[in-house]
């Protein structure tokens, strides 16, 4: 007997389909990214299996399900549960927040460099970090509330000095780089004032690492993005509307100004959580959205397969970093600085070519 509760799927153009409920409720459902979505889950999963079970006491990739699982001797639950789960999960996390954070502001504005990186929102957390590491010699807690109050400010500033009757894309792109510019001058006058010990500690937190991360980097990402990401989601539809422009958005009943300041605000404080927890992990937020969006090959800004991107990004290039440097292990920030450095050049030859700079 054939359900009544949901009618047949009516494709859409390419992989998309339509699926229509009784009640007039209708959902997109893209085929492609929803495959590209379980793939990427895959593979951040499978390098989190990988990335647990490395280190001083390897563990088989077998063994650190079973101990996941609860069926683990005394020995592997210590270092599984205790020491590395915490560590991948912070990584899942983070790179998660970013590629969550890079998907919306390249949406907002428009542009493929419009991500936390360019924009200057990693340096303004790294701001406020530094300054409770050198003035305050702070904690790491309150070096964490720093970061998270330093990425607030600065793209509270970036926003109101972009706003002209409204925030548009390379207007927000241009001030981005040039608050990015003087916090990074900022950065540097501040580490020249630190002592010896304080200056080598922020330049360690300046890296972006995930060495030493624990459950209390777990639980405030977690929470954050279990409160944020429903948000970013439920206002996905108005996003995407923004992209036709202001006229037809507003014709069509989108408030504009409203769904960009919420998401917005969603994004920095995603980056900006996220920059607390690893320190300024560079580049994954710029890349992810436009990796995302060439597998998927769908318009729009692609937000959960950017968020799964970064994920995988993050844990792989951690992985990477452990593995593929012998007994030299480079912080997680430094792999994805080289990649996305590369990755930068490529876009911006591309962006040329195409004449869109």
């Amino acid at each position: 007997m054939k359900s009544n509760l949901v009618r047949p799927a009516r494709r859409v153009g390419g992989t998309g389909r339509v699926v229509r409920t009784p009640g007039g409720l209708s959902l997109r459902l893209d085929v492609r990214a929803l495959v590209v979505v379980v793939v990427l889950l895959l593979a951040a999963l499978t390098a989190s299996v990988l990335l647990v079970g490395t280190g001083d006491f390897p563990i088989p990739a077998g063994d650190v399900i079973k101990t996941l699982l609860g069926d683990g001797n005394p020995g592997q639950e210590f270092v599984v549960n205790q020491l590395r789960l915490p560590r991948v999960l912070v990584g899942l996390l983070v790179g998660a927040s970013l590629g969550l954070g890079g998907a919306l502001f390249q949406a907002i504005s428009r542009n493929p460099l419009g991500s936390p990186d360019v924009l200057g929102l990693s340096q303004g957390s790294t701001a406020g970090a530094l300054v409770v590491i050198v003035l305050f010699s702070g904690s790491a807690a309150q070096v964490t509330a720093g970061a998270v109050v330093g990425g607030l400010v600065t793209g509270l500033a970036i926003y109101l000095l972009a706003w002209k009757r409204g925030v548009h894309g390379y207007r927000l792109v241009l001030v981005g780089i040039g608050v990015s510019a003087l916090v990074t001058a900022v950065n540097g006058y501040l580490i020249t004032k630190a002592d010896l010990v304080d200056a080598a500690r922020a330049v360690v937190w300046m890296t972006g690492s995930l060495n030493g991360r624990g459950w209390d980097q777990v639980r405030p990402l977690l929470w954050l993005c279990a409160v944020l990401v429903p948000v970013v989601l439920a206002n996905a539809r108005g996003l995407r509307m923004t992209e036709m422009g202001d006229d037809v958005s507003y014709a069509l009943g989108v408030r504009v100004e409203r769904v960009r300041l919420v998401l917005m605000t969603a994004a920095v404080l995603l980056t900006a959580a996220a920059t607390a927890a690893a320190g300024p992990v560079g580049f994954v937020a710029l890349t992810a959205p436009q990796l995302a969006r060439r597998l998927t090959r769908s318009p729009g800004p692609n937000l959960v397969p950017s968020m799964c991107m970064g994920a995988t990004l993050l844990v792989v290039a951690d992985w990477a970093s452990q593995r593929l440097f012998g007994a030299d292990q480079l912080p997680v920030g430094v792999v994805t600085g080289v990649l996305g450095g590369v990755y930068l050049l490529w876009l911006l030859v591309t962006e040329r070519k195409a004449g869109r700079i």
